[in-house]
């Protein structure tokens, strides 16, 4: 039964995340379309600036929402829910110091703020501009420990559907707001609004499932308890470190190097880019809650046939979407946000190499948080933050845009790529990890080839198509199919895929015998 419970808690939250986090793709392009179409460059490049310098605050966040969630999966398995309460509480004091800290280190930047932007952008009330990106990252940790609990008990499509419906509303009223006005002050006033409206309906809907969140009577944790929470934040706070550093700085250094020109152009294929993989992110984190679980429950055994198959799915997802997204790229960029926003062919590859590179990491980075194994690997963070940041610095120097880019592929090949699968094995699955990378070499060898031919025949075969649109769908087409095909041809008969189309009948059963 338990097992049951954690397919279907498992296979809901992806769905649920699946499609939400679709239509949330959808409302942020139709915004930014008219973000780009109502306000100059220089708004796109100092809306990807500040995000990113807001970004890089968040690591007083500590990576504490990881660990509280680690600690408190056996209380949620075991029922045990005064403990829930202890911890909620420290959740709760802890993120109400984050806000403050944000707000105070946010405030101590302003005048810092020409540093970090080369040349003068034409931006009018610069500084107010700023306040209101900081007024609302401040307010983004008020409710945010409420919605840890809701996850914990392997319900996190409730967090995505609020998540994605303040989403829609602020999209539509930041539409009106800048077709009517063309006001970015407006547009800025919006997403405060929304912000806290979330916040309001997130905590009701916490305090009704879970009305002990309002009870006074709370035991203190024990100082062991808190010793060792208090390790595990600060081995997320490396991880948060390496996170941030490759992941929310590069507009920083386009900003430094290039201009916020070249940030504005960026900010463009991170949309895309980063809207994808919160897509498929939000899939595996779907499953955090139930791998959390089995690991309180499971036989190691067990524990390695899910990770494999959830590495096989991984490399499915991220490979097929990979490649279609380079296919597409370009062409939908021009044509929806002008051709003075896309990027050459070789900057393109780039990231989509390193949109597939971060997909590979999933399965290890969800079983690896869940199962409280981040102190091991905390040290290859920071060597990552570093490798990142000297090798973007160089190439971005004599490379300019792309050398940037370059760096995160670099230190994510020298770091991550063997690093965590490698802690995961030696302290949990506790067996060789050279499968692992057989698989990893045999999986990525397959993309790579079905990659190149792929590009090799949409160039050919539509090369004398001049309609950027039919182009771009048929394009993308023709690499959904392919790529598919191939993958169901070579890897039908594996272990990997017999198990996940075992569950997927299983669960279509169960669902069509409640119906």
């Amino acid at each position: 039964m338990a097992e049951k419970s954690r397919t279907e808690y498992s296979a809901r939250n992806t769905t649920v995340a699946l499609f939400a986090r679709a239509f949330a793709i959808l409302m942020g392009f139709a915004a930014r379309v008219v973000f780009t179409h109502t306000l100059s460059e220089d708004y796109v490049g100092i809306n990807g600036l500040f995000t990113d310098i807001l970004s890089v605050l968040a690591l007083s966040e500590l990576g504490v929402g990881t660990a509280i969630t680690y600690a408190l999966y056996r209380p949620v398995a075991e029922h045990d829910i005064e403990k829930q309460k202890s911890l909620m509480r420290l959740y709760r004091q802890f993120y109400m110091g984050v806000a403050a800290f944000v707000l105070v280190a946010g405030l101590c930047l302003i005048p810092f703020l020409p540093v970090l932007i080369k040349g003068q952008p034409n931006v009018d009330h610069l500084i107010l501009i700023y306040l209101m990106y900081l007024c609302s990252s401040v307010l983004s940790y008020v409710g945010i420990y409420r919605r840890t609990l809701i996850d914990a008990h392997q319900m996190s499509y409730i967090g995505v559907v609020y998540q994605t419906g303040s989403w829609a509303i602020q999209n539509i009223l930041q539409i009106v707001v800048l077709i009517l006005t063309h006001n970015f002050i407006l547009y800025l006033a919006v997403l405060i609004v929304c912000m806290i409206g979330h916040n309001i309906c997130i905590t009701r809907k916490a305090n009704r499932m879970y009305p002990y969140l309002k009870e006074k009577d709370i035991a203190p944790l024990s100082a062991e308890e808190k010793e060792g929470i208090l390790r595990n934040i600060k081995a997320m706070l490396m991880h948060k470190v390496g996170n941030v550093v490759v992941n929310n700085t590069d507009n920083l250094l386009l900003s430094a190097l290039v201009g916020t020109v070249a940030v504005g152009c960026y900010s463009n294929y991170f949309l895309i880019i980063g809207s994808v993989k919160q897509v498929l992110e939000q899939m595996f984190q779907g499953m955090m809650a139930s791998v959390g679980n089995m690991n309180v429950s499971e036989s190691k055994e067990q524990i390695r046939r899910i990770f494999a198959a959830a590495f096989f799915m991984g490399q499915w997802l991220y490979g097929l979407v990979a490649i279609c997204m380079y296919m597409g790229i370009d062409l939908f960029i021009g044509e929806s946000f002008g051709h003075q926003y896309v990027f050459a062919e070789q900057i393109t590859l780039v990231l989509c190499l390193n949109f597939y590179l971060n997909g590979m990491r999933q399965a290890t980075i969800i079983f690896r948080d869940s199962m409280g194994l981040f102190r091991y690997d905390r040290y290859k963070a920071i060597a990552e933050a570093l490798i990142n940041l000297i090798v973007s610095l160089a190439l971005g120097h004599f490379l300019g845009t792309i050398g940037v880019f370059l760096g995160t592929m670099v230190s994510t090949v020298t770091t991550s790529l063997w690093v965590e699968p490698y802690m995961l094995y030696k302290h949990r699955l506790e067996t060789s990890c050279i499968p692992y990378f057989a698989k990893y070499a045999c999986y990525a060898g397959v993309t790579f080839l079905l990659w190149w031919l792929e590009g090799m025949l949409c160039a050919r075969a539509f090369a004398d198509l001049s309609n950027p649109w039919i182009l771009c769908v048929l394009r993308v087409l023709v690499c959904f199919v392919i790529t598919n095909a191939a993958y169901l041809l070579l890897y039908c008969r594996t272990a990997e895929f017999g198990l996940l189309w075992e569950k997927a009948v299983l669960l279509l059963r169960r669902k069509l015998g409640k119906a």
